[in-house]
């Protein structure tokens, strides 16, 4: 009972989350910004029966617009107007719509140097059972979290995690930002119980409490080419780390939908560095990562261990 409870909590906060997320979509009663706009903007007209042009409005009448796009000068029927949107020019190459990247904050896992917009929510799911939310608070505060869907039975079994995170320093290209990764560790005593301890044996179980990470971190570029370095320390209870974790990653889009993603980390006392490489899958509002991880001339081999994860925005 208690696990069925817990679940139908869960699934009820995602619900009510994607209910508060504004529609792309008009409501009823809601009146069109219809304008004539300058040489450095572009608009996009959603019809009802989902088509869409890309142009300019040239005239602007009672009933209906003149739209000039790829295809000529044509009036478009007021009434048959979905949405319509202005995007800069530069954002259109060869006829096609260059949406923002909608996941510029992070790389697979690790975050970048930039931040949510205030208001700007995501919801992320890292290989299926670590879902986690995100929101910005401001343009330089943002807070995110989530739980584990496994292993336990109830709430009080699952691993939580805490990520707040703010913003340094804002610019075109650089960007600088520090937080914290906050993970709750369940004790697992009680599925022990009926074990006998032997004294001999060493107890390599990780040890209930809080363990996380504090971290600095960077990136240079524009969100569709872009570099990111970092320092993090590790903690465990009380004690921190006397040396740093390093993080260097990066990503390059290549096309309107695709992008290749690297996150590499530098653990203290490790000799051998966490190397990836990757896919992410973009749409206006999502992203899709496909990559893999191997510990760089370890295991596992070529082409190492797989890595999901997707991100919704709203």
């Amino acid at each position: 009972m208690k696990k069925n409870r817990s679940r139908k909590i869960l699934w009820a906060a995602v619900f009510c989350i994607f209910l508060s997320a504004p529609g792309s979509a008009l409501l009823a009663g809601e009146k069109l910004d219809l304008k004539i706009p300058d040489s450095t903007m572009v608009q996009i007209l959603e019809l009802d029966d989902g088509s869409v042009l890309m142009g300019r409005i040239m005239e602007i009448g009672t009933e209906s617009v003149l739209f000039k796009w790829g295809f000529g000068t044509n009036a478009v029927r007021i009434e048959n107007i979905r949405s319509v949107r202005e995007v800069p020019v530069e954002k259109v190459r060869q006829g096609k719509y260059w949406f923002p990247n909608p996941n510029a904050t992070r790389l697979f896992f690790s975050p970048t140097g930039r931040m949510l917009e205030k208001g700007e929510k995501y919801f992320a799911d890292y290989y299926v059972f670590f879902p986690a939310f995100n929101i910005g608070i401001t343009d330089q505060i943002s807070l995110g979290g989530g739980l584990s869907l496994i292993p336990g039975k109830n709430m009080e079994d699952q691993i939580w995690y805490f990520t707040p995170k703010i913003g340094l320093s804002t610019g075109e290209k650089l960007n600088w930002a520090a937080g914290a990764l906050i993970i709750r560790i369940p004790d697992f005593d009680d599925d022990d119980e009926l074990e006998p301890e032997d004294p001999d044996e060493e107890d390599d179980d990780i040890a209930p409490g809080t363990v996380g990470l504090v971290y600095g971190v960077g990136t240079y570029g524009s969100p569709d080419a872009s570099l990111t370095f970092g320092l993090g320390y590790g903690y465990a209870g009380n004690e921190i780390a006397d040396k740093p974790l390093v993080l260097v990653g990066g990503e390059k889009r290549i096309s309107r939908r695709l992008a290749l993603v690297s996150e590499n980390l530098i653990f203290p006392g490790v000799d051998k560095p966490l190397v990836s490489y990757g896919c992410r899958f973009l749409g206006e509002n999502l992203s899709i990562d496909l990559a893999f991880f191997s510990l760089l001339g370890g295991e596992p081999g070529f082409p190492g261990m797989p890595y999901i994860d997707f991100m919704i925005k709203f």
